[in-house]
C-alpha cells in the first residue's frame, strides 16, 4: 500500500492459513463490504476484490504512527495471536475476534480471548460456548453473486452431467461434513430416480484420503461412478455457477461453526435438506423453506430427499422461498454494518482513553 493509505488506514482484515476454508469463504464475503465502509485492508492469502491488498512487508511502516488505534479482526487463534504481539511490540492495534465453534474451548482459545477489545459470535449457539460478552452477529451472504439462473435447466446441461437435475453437497470430504452419509443416500435413491445426478465438491485433504477412497469404492460398487461425480477442490469463482445447476442441496455436517453454504444454497433458489447443525435452526423455516433433520441420520435424510427428488417443481418452490428469506434476513450488507458499528464503538472508547 502507499503511504497515503497507510496513514488513513483504520481497519486490518488478516487471512493467516494456509488453505481455503469456510472462515476464509466468510472473510472474503463482508469484508469488500466493510471496505465500502471503512479504510480496511486484507493481509494474507485469498484476497478477494473490492478491498486493499497489505502486505506484510507494510507493517514495520504502521509501528508506532501517532494517529488513532487501527482495528485488527482475527477469526483464528494465530490471528489472535499475531495482533498481540504486534500490539506488544508498539503497533497501535484494537483486536476484534469472531466465534463461530459450537463447542467448549481450549485454555490457549480463553486466553486469547479474554485479551480482545470485542468479541462477536455468529450464532445464539456459539454466544453460548462463550465465557465472556459478545456480541451477536450472524453471517450474511452476497445475494447478487449467489443468485438463481436465468434457466436452471440449461445451468445444468452446461456441465455435461447426466440426466437432468443436480443434487449437491459442498465442503471437505471428512466425517465431520457428513460426505459419508450424502454417499450412503445417494446410494440408495439414485437408482430409483435417474434424472437425478449427485456432485461433490471439496477438497480431500491428505489425512481424510482413506476416507474418500472408501467413499468413492462405495459408489463404485452400487454401479453410480457416472452419476456421483466428486469434483475435488474448485476455484471459488466457479462454485456459484455449481449451485446454479442443483435443485437440491443437501447440508449433512455432523457438527459446524456456522455453515455458510446454508446461505449460499438458498441465495442460488436451491431446495435445501440440512442437517441441525451450525446455523440451519436459525436460517432455515422448517417445512417451507428447507426440511431439517438430525445429524448423522440417513434414514432422514433419505426421507426428506425423496419427496423433492419425486417432484422437482416442489423442490423449485421451496428453492423460491429460501431465495427471498435469505434476501430479507442474511445479506451480507447488514452483517457488514452491524460489524462496523462494533469497530466504530471500540473507536470511540479509544479516543476516550
Amino acid at each position: 500500500m502507499d503511504e497515503r493509505s497507510l496513514t488513513g488506514l483504520e481497519v486490518i482484515i488478516p487471512n493467516l492459513h494456509w488453505r481455503y476454508s469456510g472462515v476464509t469463504a466468510t472473510n472474503r464475503m463482508v469484508a469488500p463490504r466493510i471496505a465500502r465502509l471503512m479504510n480496511a485492508a486484507w493481509l494474507g492469502r485469498d484476497a478477494p476484490d473490492g478491498i486493499a491488498k497489505l502486505s506484510f512487508a507494510d507493517l514495520p511502516r504502521l509501528w508506532g504512527r501517532s494517529q488513532p488505534a487501527r482495528i485488527w479482526h482475527a477469526r483464528r487463534n494465530n490471528e489472535m495471536i499475531v495482533g498481540l504481539l504486534l500490539k506488544l511490540l508498539g503497533w497501535q492495534l484494537r483486536l476484534v475476534f469472531t466465534s463461530a465453534a459450537q463447542r467448549h474451548h481450549t485454555w490457549i482459545t480463553r486466553f486469547l480471548m479474554a485479551r480482545m477489545d470485542a468479541v462477536i459470535a455468529t450464532s445464539e449457539a456459539a454466544a453460548s460456548y462463550l465465557k465472556l460478552p459478545s456480541v451477536l452477529i450472524h453471517h450474511g451472504v452476497d445475494t447478487e453473486l449467489y443468485r438463481p439462473p436465468s434457466d436452471r435447466a440449461a445451468a445444468f446441461a452446461s456441465a455435461g452431467l447426466p440426466g437432468k437435475y443436480a443434487i449437491g453437497c459442498f465442503g471437505r470430504v471428512r466425517p465431520q461434513k457428513g460426505t459419508d452419509v450424502f454417499i450412503e443416500a445417494m446410494c440408495r435413491l439414485l437408482p430409483k430416480y435417474p434424472d437425478f445426478t449427485a456432485v461433490i465438491i471439496g477438497a480431500v485433504t491428505v489425512d481424510q484420503q482413506p476416507f474418500a477412497r472408501r467413499l468413492q469404492e462405495q459408489v463404485k460398487t452400487a454401479q453410480l461412478t457416472d452419476r456421483v461425480r466428486f469434483l475435488g477442490e474448485l476455484p471459488i469463482e466457479q462454485v456459484p455457477r455449481w449451485y446454479q445447476r442443483l435443485t437440491i442441496y443437501a447440508f449433512t455436517s455432523r457438527n459446524e461453526g456456522f455453515g455458510l453454504t446454508l446461505l449460499e444454497a438458498m441465495a442460488a433458489g436451491v431446495a435445501l435438506v440440512a442437517a441441525r447443525a451450525g446455523a440451519a435452526e436459525k436460517v432455515i423455516a422448517d417445512g417451507d423453506t428447507g426440511i431439517l433433520i438430525p445429524p448423522g441420520d440417513i434414514e432422514a435424510l433419505i426421507s426428506a430427499l425423496e419427496p423433492l427428488m419425486l417432484d422437482p417443481e416442489r423442490a423449485a418452490a421451496t428453492g423460491r422461498r429460501a431465495r427471498q428469506r435469505v434476501t430479507v434476513e442474511f445479506g451480507v450488507d447488514a452483517e457488514a454494518d452491524r460489524i462496523v458499528a462494533v469497530y466504530r464503538k471500540i473507536q470511540l472508547a479509544s479516543r476516550a482513553d
